[in-house]
């Protein structure tokens, strides 16, 4: 029996500003040229701007068709509400789209979870379990670290080797909350109780500040169960 080898997808060093032109140019506010001369601006070759091109466009510009409306709320959410940040948004779209990104993610805030640090050879040798001993696991691994860096959820120490949390973003707003909450779950594939929702590790950089359990009952995307005396569970709503 053949192993299938997870597919990594998240390839690039993404930073922040250029996630925020994507998100730019989604709102119409600007233009994929002025996106191209950013990215050419930055020095990379025409091979690396359209690798990381399809990055940005699975992102923001042209999300898998599953994730388009989702993508679609992260741009109305982004339009309304001037407090939440485009890295919370982005970070959502990230781990939507990309389980190599959210699987390092998920890495990083259980490892840290006690001390706020973690090494990043551990989490480098967790990543190799999953996708393999190969050079493109532990290269591509650094990629998603140095953008997580850009986006402001860790700091890389030592030449690195330590991954440091930065205080996390609080968010209050609602509907970002939901949205964040149904990204997650989109990564997880499963229900998530109640209680554990503001600790899950895929969502570190992020404080949900916000009564969870009727932030979830209130969004059409999700979906509340009570599980016995006291317990409930989110999941996504069965039309998502």
């Amino acid at each position: 029996m053949s192993t299938t080898v997870p597919q990594i997808g998240f390839d690039r060093f993404i930073h922040l500003d250029w996630v925020t032109a994507a998100l730019e140019v989604r709102a119409g506010r600007s233009s994929v040229d002025e996106l191209s001369a950013m990215l050419e601006a930055a020095g990379l070759s025409l091979a690396a701007r359209k690798k990381t091109r399809t990055v940005l466009n699975r992102l923001w510009l042209e999300p898998r068709p599953e994730l388009a409306a989702l993508a679609a709320r992260g741009l109305e959410i982004h339009e309304s509400a001037s407090d939440v940040s485009v890295a919370a948004l982005s970070w959502g779209m990230a781990i939507a789209s990309y389980p190599f990104f959210g699987k390092v993610a998920e890495l990083v805030g259980r490892l840290s979870a006690l001390q706020g640090d973690c090494a990043a050879a551990e989490v480098h040798r967790r990543m190799s379990e999953t996708y393999g001993e190969r050079e493109g696991t532990y290269r591509m691994t650094n990629m998603v670290l140095q953008s997580q860096a850009s986006w402001g959820a860790i700091e890389r120490a030592e030449k690195g080797k330590r991954l440091i949390r930065r205080t996390p973003t609080t968010v209050q707003d609602d509907r970002a909350v939901a949205w964040l909450i149904e990204a997650a779950l989109r990564y997880s594939g499963k229900a998530v109780s109640v209680a554990s929702l503001p600790a899950m590790a895929v969502i570190f950089p992020f404080v949900l500040d916000r009564p969870l359990g009727y932030v979830a009952s209130n969004s059409p995307m999700l979906e509340l169960r009570s599980e016995g005396a006291g317990h409930q569970s989110v999941a996504l709503a069965s039309a998502v």
